[in-house]
């Protein structure tokens, strides 16, 4: 495959969900056609492609007959098959490459990455047994958060233990999975910033911005976070050191957080588009997902300045997602709705934008305000 893609060549995602759905629309913009692999039918991500094929990630059948029809493969979330991406780039290139999707999937193989890449972690050592959990809470002390090294998000897979009376509790909750004990960090905030880098080298950052979480799930993010220069930097030298170190070709988020003396530290890695990024669609010149979709086809990277400051609310469940009509009716929202069938509690169902001039964020109280039938969810 020669690059870049020349227009209306065919862009493979992995994924149906609304993050391959944004990409798939950012896709069409820039002239290319999408074709969409997922186990779902009329999945968001398909409902704005070009074709897809419906089957399993680990089917190698599959994978080989979606292969045929595409010229370059990514992927939209990290609970895919990393075998059968290894199968996909035989036939395809994959970007980002599944050796940075294994370490994506796996806690122990991300903290092992990042603090071999130079990158400071909250402490935390790997649980393969009961003994395991009682010396590393020795080691490490408590509280901590017990987590699975696999399949954790949105607040699945873990658990706070306060006491020694609790590691009994935590454990018999998560056992047999593989766990990792973290220590538990003073932090002021969490943020992260969300990086491009193409296959030459040239990497783009989007300015570090604030998550704030509600039951697990992000709620809303803030950008940019409101940070000193000097915490925002450090934010963008991590993002850059691991986007490097992974000889990444696509797009990265990193998850951090800030403790109450500045310093910050590397939380996750997720190498593909982010729920903390959304807020770019309205905010940036080009988005978060554009420039994966620029990264995966081989263009230019261009800079990833915002001409407003945003702040982004998910609409998850049926509670907010009943407050649809009054979102619409509220000058000053941005809605996306991702085109789910069934809002259950918890899951996702879209997310809105409120602009302010650059440099205008509001605080807590004005954001409030700002979000209109959203106001009294909690900021």
């Amino acid at each position: 495959m020669t690059f870049p893609l020349p227009p209306n060549a065919t862009i493979g995602i992995v994924g149906g969900g609304q993050l391959g759905r944004m990409s798939a629309i950012a896709a069409a913009r820039l002239g290319y056609q999408c074709h969409v692999l997922t186990p779902e039918e009329n999945s968001p991500a398909a409902q704005v492609s070009c074709s897809v094929t419906l089957g399993d990630y680990g089917n190698r059948a599959v994978l080989r007959a979606f292969a045929g029809r595409v010229d370059v493969i990514t992927f939209e979330f990290e609970n895919v098959s990393a075998d059968g991406l290894e199968l996909l780039a035989g036939l395809r290139p994959v970007r980002p490459a599944p050796a940075v999707l294994r370490i994506s999937q796996d806690r122990i193989a991300e903290k092992t990455f990042l603090n071999r890449a130079g990158v400071a972690t909250a402490p935390w050592l790997p649980v393969r047994s009961f003994g395991d959990l009682v010396y590393a809470a020795e080691k490490l002390g408590l509280p901590g958060i017990l987590k699975t090294t696999r399949l954790g998000y949105d607040g699945r897979g873990q658990v706070l233990v306060r006491t020694e009376a609790e590691l009994v509790v935590a454990y018999e909750e998560l056992f047999p999975k593989p766990l990792i004990l973290e220590g538990l960090v003073d932090f002021a905030q969490e943020i992260s910033v969300i990086i491009a880098r193409g296959a030459a080298g040239v990497m783009v950052a989007f300015d570090p911005v604030q998550n704030r979480h509600r039951e697990g799930i992000l709620d809303l993010t803030l950008a940019p976070a409101p940070v000193p220069d000097w915490v925002a930097e450090q934010a963008n030298a991590i993002a850059h050191r691991v986007a490097a170190a992974l000889e990444l070709v696509g797009l990265l988020a990193v998850e951090m957080f800030v403790d109450r003396d500045g310093r910050v530290l590397a939380n996750e890695i997720a190498p593909r588009p982010h729920n903390s990024g959304h807020w770019t669609i309205d905010a940036c010149p080009a988005s978060q997902f554009e420039l994966h979709i620029r990264a995966v086809a081989g263009l230019p990277l261009p800079h990833a300045p915002r001409h407003s400051d945003a702040v982004m609310k998910n609409l998850i469940g049926p509670e907010e997602t009943a407050l649809w009509p009054e979102i619409l009716a509220t000058p000053g929202l941005i809605p996306h709705l991702y085109g789910k069938t069934e809002a259950r509690p918890g899951r996702k169902m879209g997310h809105v934008t409120r602009v302010f001039p650059r440099g205008a964020l509001p605080g807590s109280f004005g954001i409030a305000d700002a979000l209109g039938p959203l106001a009294d969810q909690q900021i």
